[in-house]
């Protein structure tokens, strides 16, 4: 067994295109980037390039760069200088000395702030750069993988993401599908994640039946494989799948439509009107009210911040509280316009 296939569990077709893909370019040093929506296991896959590469006894180094604040992401990545700023009392490498010879991931490359990119540019061309706090350049040989959920290219397209940057990483792109697109490759994942479990946890490995594997190929799992693995170690631990099956039912409602089901009224008795008929006014659904209103609240407060910002959706989202996504999901929701 080689190392794609001990690390990403599943022989489906599309699955295996995936590790193909990263058999052809382990060895080949180009920059990667990986996309796939959250879940899908881009980690695994940058392990898996790692492991096939030559550059496999060698240091691999992850950086999430939507979970370091902006203002210290710059010297997590490139290192400081003693004295460079409060608090730096001794001179520390950065992530990219660290993973010299070997490999690095930039995972949610798509948060990167727009004011480190250019850096980056710099960084990705020369392979060079300076700590903060020093004139001295340090020169890395490392392979970069970038992995993301978001859609850069739109980002790009829209002044969120640096367009050379895009480029820059984008010489070759692994697509992970979702694991709704490849329930062949669910019933191996189940008899993994199992397995693991049963050892972690020293009892006895739990025998999944097929009415239990039959409704798990046709979830769809929004939360993808590490949705699954969860699934299946809670079961294992708890068996309560009864109570499981109505969760992941009323989830999958909720991802599919946005919102919960509506029941609709049932038809009047023939020859009898209905309460619409019968009502002098046509009153609108407390629902419906509630619904526009808070809608036209949201509108506003979104365009006065937006305004504020000059229409730069990450510090919007910031002062907002709410996460990027759901910043563009409310703007295009709402059909805000820079114009407004």
């Amino acid at each position: 067994m080689d190392i794609c296939d001990q690390i990403l569990v599943g022989k489906g077709p599309l699955l295996l295109k995936v590790k193909e893909l990263i058999r052809q370019v382990a060895s080949s040093d180009l920059n990667v980037i990986i996309c796939g929506e959250s879940g899908v296991g881009k980690e695994l896959v940058a392990h898996a390039l790692h492991l096939s590469s030559d550059r496999k006894g060698k240091p691999f180094v992850k950086v999430n760069c939507a979970a370091i604040p902006g203002e210290l992401l710059e010297s997590e990545l490139f290192g400081y200088e003693r004295g460079a700023f409060t608090g730096a009392d001794k001179t520390k490498m950065g992530k990219f000395e660290i993973a010299h010879n070997g490999t690095i991931l930039l995972d949610e490359i798509g948060d990167m702030p727009l004011s480190l990119q250019s850096k980056m540019l710099q960084v990705l061309q020369d392979f060079q750069f300076s700590r903060l706090g020093s004139k001295n350049d340090v020169k890395v040989d490392c392979w970069v993988l970038a992995a993301t959920n978001h859609d850069l290219e739109q980002d790009a397209r829209e002044g969120l993401f640096r367009e050379d940057l895009y480029y820059r990483l984008n010489i070759i792109r692994i697509f992970i599908p979702p694991l709704r697109e490849r329930p062949e490759d669910i019933d191996m994942l189940i008899d993994y994640f199992a397995g693991r479990f049963a050892q972690k946890i020293e009892k006895p490995l739990l025998i999944f039946s097929d009415g239990v594997r039959d409704f798990f190929r046709q979830y769809s799992w929004p939360g993808n494989v590490r949705e699954l693995k969860n699934m299946v170690e809670r079961l294992m631990l708890l068996g309560d799948w009864e109570t499981a099956k109505e969760e992941l039912l009323a989830r999958e409602t909720r991802q599919t439509n946005g919102h919960e089901l509506t029941t609709q009224p049932p038809p009047p008795t023939p020859g009898e009107p209905s309460k619409a008929a019968r009502s002098k006014k046509n009153f609108p659904p407390l629902k419906e009210v509630k619904k526009k209103a808070i809608m036209e609240a949201e509108g506003k407060l979104i365009s006065e911040v937006l305004a504020e910002t000059d229409w730069n959706r990450r510090r919007a989202a910031e002062i907002l509280q709410i996460s990027y996504k759901a910043l563009l999901y409310k703007i295009k929701e709402l059909n805000l316009h820079p114009e407004d």
